[in-house]
């Protein structure tokens, strides 16, 4: 019994080890090789092919990873949010220290799985569902398209995401900037 949790704990330390390094790897090498995501893991090639058939297999794992990160973060976030509005203040700033995950999800083509599709649409559902309940508060303008809404607080959280990859500010920052010009825009006051 006991050497087969030990087993069990091992597999997942090193299924843990080779997703984190394939995250790491393809946000400098969206091309990267199975084989150099193993030698980045420090596994054999053998043991990333037994975890992960191929390349689908492991993309669909960084996805389903990433999404479940990202969730985790964005629920623990908003538990005591007191409005929609600040709800959705609250999900961009716990998503932006995940800029990794969010990079990999937004570069990597794997919206043709339809495990990965249908969870991928369904945080779009709760987006706009977030959107329009904040619009309802009176966050914005009603004659805006919660489409268009939803479109730009995407557009700015890879915004913010690669301010961060890039160093040129930090998640705090980053987030800050994105809500500001979600909610007031970019111009300064005018007189």
């Amino acid at each position: 019994m006991y050497q087969m949790r030990h087993q069990c704990l091992m597999t997942q330390k090193t299924e843990t080890m080779i997703l984190e390094a394939a995250f790491a790897l393809f946000a400098v090498k969206p091309t990267a090789t199975l084989a150099e995501v193993a030698k980045r893991a420090d596994v054999g090639r053998a043991t990333l092919h037994r975890l992960f058939k191929g390349r689908d297999d492991l993309m669909a794992a960084l996805a389903h990873r990433a999404m479940a990160e990202l969730d985790q973060a964005v629920d623990q976030a908003t538990k005591d949010a007191a409005t929609y509005t600040d709800g959705l203040r609250l999900t961009l700033k716990a998503m932006i220290p995940l800029a990794e995950r969010q990079l990999f999800l937004a570069n990597e083509p794997v919206d043709h799985m339809p495990s990965v599709a249908k969870e991928l649409a369904q945080q779009r559902v709760e987006l706009t569902d977030l959107v329009e309940a904040a619009k309802h508060e009176g966050s914005f303008d009603n004659a805006v398209p919660t489409a268009w809404i939803v479109q730009s607080f995407e557009a700015l959280t890879y915004a913010a995401w690669t301010m961060v990859c890039e160093g040129e500010a930090t998640p705090k920052q980053a987030s800050a900037l994105a809500w500001r010009t979600l909610t007031i825009g970019v111009k300064g006051d005018v007189k």
